[in-house]
């Protein structure tokens, strides 16, 4: 059938060799249809390009959809910001189906602030919820619920190892801080790595990077069984400490050729130190497009950013989010990986 001709809903019922009315409930995701008549009707539409008669139809139903992305609050230039960029899109997208897509915000250094948005969140009465994790533990706690609901939900960013989530959309994380390891190290002769690590919560119940630094120190293990790996842990919201933190990491190691890594994307903050000490003997790695984070690449305070396109991650996780909403369509991967994209003084310009 020509997909430029007006495909009917009898169309698709004459072709699968089904029911108008099994067809309808597949179109409308209600009643009991099996899984192979589910997926002979999908087929049909994939073929026929029915697509956007399938969402006139269920606009048609008036059956309200929403999805919640949640996500930590953020300053302008900040990592979430792109990420919020990214939701917009997709906002803009879901919405010509009829479903609506709000953002709630949580402070990724307050326990009980997420604990607040998980409780906005249950609010809003959503039909999916795309969940950007930090508290691991509140976070299992408040998937649980969602499930307990009926509520499906997506990772973004990171995902947490619990098997009911539809989808995550994000980095490898172990692989990422294996790659992490390899572009620090490099073959050279290393024998300390420092780990700045931000002072998230008091206690200690915020990890976000955890997987990724189980890959860095594993690719340690194995190709630098005697070189010592310790951690410094900053605020990242008061210079003062980190400088000083920084400054005594240098006075009590006096060796200036010191290899630094950050598994998040505040690497800025360790190179706005270096810049202000002019310390230039320093291999440092890091994570992520900030503009800070570009400029200490060109100046040469950071050698590597492995970089990730969080927008598109957040597009992609709201538009796989309403395919599974209108059409209950299955996705074709559960762990959607996106590339690790390698940066430095002499590319960093050109990353679109």
């Amino acid at each position: 059938m020509n997909k430029d001709s007006k495909i009917t809903i009898n169309d698709v019922a004459r072709l699968s060799g089904l029911s108008k009315g099994t067809v309808d409930r597949v179109l409308h995701n209600r009643g009991e249809v099996s899984a192979k008549s589910r997926e002979k009707v999908l087929k049909v539409i994939e073929e026929c390009g029915y697509r956007p008669n399938i969402y006139a139809s269920l606009l048609a139903s008036k059956k309200a959809h929403k999805i919640v992305c949640l996500i930590p609050d953020f300053a302008p230039g900040d990592f979430w910001e792109l990420t919020e960029k990214g939701i917009g899109k997709g906002r803009e997208a879901a919405s010509t189906y009829g479903i609506s897509v709000v953002t709630v915000q949580y402070d990724q250094y307050d326990m009980e602030s997420f604990r607040s948005a998980c409780a906005r969140t249950l609010e809003e009465n959503p039909t999916g919820v795309i969940i950007a994790p930090m508290f691991r533990i509140e976070t299992l706690k408040f998937v649980n619920e969602l499930r307990e609901r009926g509520i499906s939900y997506m990772y973004i960013d990171s995902r947490l190892e619990d098997d009911n989530y539809l989808a995550y959309f994000g980095m490898p994380m172990y692989q990422s801080g294996y790659l992490c390891a390899d572009m620090l190290t490099g073959g050279r002769d290393v024998r300390k790595v420092n780990i700045i690590r931000i002072a998230r919560d008091k206690k200690g119940l915020s990890d976000p990077t955890v997987t990724r630094r189980t890959g860095f120190l594993d690719y340690m293990d194995t190709y630098y069984p005697d070189c010592a790996v310790e951690n410094v842990f900053i605020d990242p919201k008061d210079r003062g400490d980190i400088f000083a933190k920084l400054d005594a990491l240098f006075r009590d190691e006096p060796d200036p050729e010191k290899y630094l890594v950050m598994f998040n994307s505040r690497i800025h903050l360790v190179a706005d130190y270096l810049r202000s000490r002019d310390i230039r003997t320093c291999r440092v790695v890091g994570f992520d497009v900030l503009d800070r984070n570009l400029a200490a690449v060109r100046e040469g305070f950071v050698q590597i950013l492995i970089a990730q396109h969080s927008d598109i991650q957040a597009a992609s996780a709201i538009a796989a989010m309403t395919d599974w909403l209108l059409l209950g369509k299955p996705l074709a991967r559960k762990d959607n990986y996106t590339q690790m994209d390698i940066l430095n003084r002499y590319n960093c310009d050109y990353y679109l």
